[in-house]
């Protein structure tokens, strides 16, 4: 059995989209998440979290606490958390042991009379895109008459992102693992779960996703991070951020990345790392194979393979 998480993680994700719309707003028409100061896409660490649960489920045949369960077939009733908790018998521990989202992700678990409340290990940010975006409105017609009897097809709108390059930062905590006895396989298929996860949400608005980066940075000093990884990566281009359409038009600078990880080397158990062989990278204005990275920082690599 695999043992409980020991040491602190944080991670790196990257991964685009073109012609689609990564995380609509259900307040806002469902249009694409824009930081409207900074015209910078969003996409929620819920859209992230559903992302994994569903692959955990659908692909690998886990069972998840928070999934739509339709209860009652005539009136279409969703599962509530109480009715979901009395799948488990109302059984912390049943639950924990069962069900993968509550040990990565934490949760409140209603019971008879009272709930618990667990912190989840793993926590991520909101994304960002690493560049400001465009927004573009489309309009259609439908397949069906808009009416019976009307010689007229419906018509469609949607609002779309040419392209957008979205960057997620995550902790995994290990002492919050503690409570929720994540394991280190749990953690092996969160990985999975990320990178699958997000290729495999094949939705007319998401098909076409691609995971570019992921970065796992283990520590082995004790309750630490360096924290702010996120900030440390830069989108290089000379064309108008509006513009980028391809992993082509732009590189990612690692510079500050690359820096900061050398120095706190003492601190790093290894790092683990997958790269799209698409996405280009560059350190103090040149080309950075990220199988230098080993060389460059003097920390053990890993790759990991899907």
């Amino acid at each position: 059995m695999s043992e409980t998480v020991k040491n602190r993680s944080e991670i790196l994700f990257i991964y685009d989209i073109r012609d689609g719309n990564p995380n609509g707003d259900p307040l806002d028409e469902n249009k694409p998440r824009i930081d409207e100061e900074a015209g910078i896409n969003l996409v929620t660490d819920v859209r992230l979290k559903r992302t994994i649960r569903d692959y955990l489920y659908n692909f690998k045949g886990l069972e998840i606490f928070v999934r739509e369960i339709i209860y009652d077939d005539q009136n279409m009733f969703i599962q509530d958390g109480k009715r979901r908790a009395k799948d488990f018998s109302e059984d912390p521990k049943r639950i924990l042991d069962d069900c993968i989202d509550v040990r990565l992700f934490g949760g409140v678990i209603p019971l008879k009379g009272d709930s618990i409340t667990y912190t989840g290990p793993v926590q991520f940010k909101m994304g960002r895109s690493l560049h400001r975006v465009s927004m573009k409105h489309i309009k259609g017609t439908g397949a069906f008459a808009s009416k019976e009897g009307s010689k007229q097809a419906t018509f469609r709108e949607e609002d779309i992102l040419p392209y957008s390059l979205i960057l997620f930062y995550g902790i995994i905590n290990e002492n919050a693992a503690v409570h929720t006895k994540l394991s280190d396989a749990d953690v092996t298929l969160l990985l999975e779960g990320v990178w699958n996860g997000t290729k495999s949400l094949i939705s007319r608005t998401k098909a076409g996703q691609v995971p570019r980066l992921l970065l796992k940075v283990n520590y082995s000093k004790e309750n630490y991070h360096i924290g702010d990884l996120d900030r440390m990566v830069k989108l290089v281009t000379e064309m108008p951020h509006e513009h980028i359409r391809d992993t082509t038009n732009f590189q990612l600078d690692v510079s500050e990345l690359v820096g900061k990880l050398a120095s706190e080397k003492d601190s790093i158990k290894d790092i683990e790392i997958c790269v799209d062989e698409r996405i280009k990278f560059s350190k103090d204005g040149i080309s950075f194979p990220m199988e230098e990275l080993a060389k460059a920082t003097g920390i053990a690599i890993k790759p990991i393979a899907f």
